[in-house]
């Protein structure tokens, strides 16, 4: 049996109304996409940490929710999984003519270009009405990921600092307006952290890096470190909350350097 197949008639039978699983059968789109997300990100996890047997793992529990919510859409009588496949086929061969047709693309520059130009063509084809340039950034990305696409489609339209520069010194700008009222009013903290953020990702789009991955990355160096620090602790018979912060601080710089020799 086809493997593909195989999954669908597995799908197919956890939500058959007779003999289906309770919990798969009580699912909808709505409750199910916030596990979409998670398979996402564990996709993402496993290639941070490099676990190729783990990604092919979280590849496939992440190709299940897209099996997941066909064959939901497919009991609405609104697609089935092939028409999935079909729409994803058709939209790559589309937004690629200069490999499946007669169009010449010299950079992975120009290609990015095209390929906007492509999807703002196939939404007005669509009668997607063109109300702004910060049209097609989906409200439910990660904050950061988001910034980072809001930023990018402005500056589309000429709306950004001309040199990377410029960012960090609006950086060190939002920096002070926090360190101004934090402490003092939470509500002004808050929002200058916001943009303190939203200027980060700006940057690190000028610097042509991923705010989230870059994150992602800071928080498994913290993780690894820490649980290094703690296990020396508990070598010595002792744990973090006991440890005075001084001795913290020496383990911690211990697991650093340790971290850089690796």
């Amino acid at each position: 049996m086809d493997a593909v197949q195989r999954l669908l008639d597995i799908m197919a039978a956890l939500r058959d109304p007779k003999t289906g699983c309770p919990w798969d059968l009580e699912q909808t789109f709505r409750s199910i996409a916030p596990y979409t997300l998670e398979e996402a990100y564990e996709v993402a996890d496993a290639i941070e940490r490099r676990d190729l047997a783990g990604l092919r793992d979280e590849l496939g529990d992440l190709l299940f929710q897209v099996v997941f919510h066909a064959r939901m859409a497919e009991e609405a009588g609104a697609f089935d999984f092939g028409d999935v496949v079909q729409a994803i086929c058709d939209k790559m061969e589309r937004r690629h003519p200069h490999v499946f047709g007669e169009e010449i693309v010299a950079s992975a520059s120009e290609q990015s270009v095209a390929w906007e130009r492509h999807k703002a063509r196939e939404r007005a084809d669509a009668g997607a009405a063109q109300d702004s340039a910060l049209d097609g950034v989906p409200a439910g990305l990660p904050g950061l990921m988001r910034a980072q696409k809001l930023g990018r489609k402005a500056a589309r339209v000429g709306f950004d600092w001309p040199e990377w520069s410029g960012v960090v010194d609006k950086v060190n700008e939002e920096l002070s307006e926090l360190q101004a009222v934090a402490g003092s009013d939470r509500a002004a903290a808050e929002e200058e952290l916001g943009d303190l953020l939203f200027t980060v990702a700006s940057l690190a789009r000028h610097l042509d890096l991923d705010a989230d991955a870059a994150l992602r990355r800071a928080n498994l160096k913290f993780e690894h470190r820490f649980r290094s620090m703690e296990a020396a602790l508990h070598a010595a018979g002792s744990e973090p909350g006991a440890a005075s912060l001084a001795e913290l601080e020496a383990l911690w710089n211990q697991a650093k350097a340790r971290q850089k020799e690796a």
